[in-house]
């Protein structure tokens, strides 16, 4: 954890300066739910948000469903921006820096990227200029208000630029500042974890309908408990072989359940699937050293 903020942020600091925009470019999943994380907690006016995504389509119907202002071509919006949240994919980089460079991007305008595996000193490379950059990498659950998002700053952010960033994310969930040098962990652990979990809970409820469960049934079950474990886990301090134990009498049913996934060697998979999904992680982000020099419109899915 960052030395710098090792707690959530937790006094609030205006996320854009006065008679200032906030831009979202990629207006997909993780897009969307920033922009209405960013609503729905009040802390930026809707006139005061757009955004960009190369697909027209998409673009209409995001306007629609968001009551913003959301185009293809919105390169006239970026000297306007005190804040720019960057949610397209980690190949599209370079172009959206050189998007941005040739629209007239202010000095002090702070761009927040969620591009996974695409650190810092890359970003900076690409845009060529002394702009704020804050990496950060949410997971989906914020769609539903649980997101898990870490954040670091880049050589020329501030700490102030940092709380700033922690505010939008905390809209939609928890916030904390990482150092950077863990965000590929970070990557594989929690913004691919959610997928993890839904493979977990796919098998037990699977499980649930061999031993003669209704399948919603056994899918409500396992379900509400994931998520009540998990809130045990975070609300009562205790180590989960704690809490496991809790729940193992001796001879039950529990620990020969748990003998079997230990000879399933569960523990050694889980860690195994971290460890590749960061050795790609670290790659995710590789592309032309030189970005190209114009680009009209830019993917919006994250």
């Amino acid at each position: 954890m960052s030395k710098e903020q090792q707690q959530p942020a937790s006094t609030p600091a205006p996320i854009i300066g006065g008679g200032m925009t906030l831009g979202v470019i990629g207006a997909g999943v993780m897009g969307q739910t920033l922009i209405r994380g960013l609503l729905s907690s009040g802390l930026i006016p809707r006139e005061q948000i757009w955004a960009g995504d190369k697909n027209g389509t998409a673009c209409d119907a995001v306007s629609q469903s968001l009551g913003i202002f959301v185009s293809s071509e919105y390169q006239d919006r970026i000297p306007t921006a005190d804040l720019i949240l960057i949610c397209v994919k980690p190949n599209d980089a370079a172009a959206v820096m050189a998007a941005l460079r040739n629209a007239g991007l202010r000095r002090e305008t702070l761009l927040i990227s969620i591009l996974a595996g695409v650190s810092t000193d890359r970003l900076e490379s690409l845009l060529g200029t002394e702009n704020p950059v804050i990496r950060a990498m949410p997971n989906t659950p914020a769609v539903v208000g649980e997101g898990m998002t870490a954040v670091c700053r880049g050589r020329f952010a501030a700490k102030a630029d940092l709380l700033r960033a922690q505010h939008i994310f905390e809209a939609v969930g928890k916030c904390l500042a990482i150092d950077e040098i863990h965000f590929n962990a970070i990557t594989a652990l929690s913004a691919s974890g959610p997928a993890y979990h839904f493979l977990i809970m796919e098998a037990l409820a699977d499980a649930g309908v061999r031993v003669g469960l209704p399948r919603q049934l056994a899918l409500t079950l396992v379900a509400q408990t994931a998520l009540g474990a998990a809130r045990m886990v975070l609300t009562s301090g205790r180590h989960p072989a704690a809490l496991r134990d809790d729940v193992t009498t001796p001879a039950g049913c529990t620990i020969g359940g748990l003998l079997m996934l230990e000879d399933g060697r569960i523990r050694s998979v889980l860690a195994r699937a971290v460890e590749e999904a960061t050795r790609i992680s670290a790659h995710l982000g590789a592309g032309p050293a030189r970005p190209p020099e114009q680009v009209s419109g830019q993917r919006g899915s994250h």
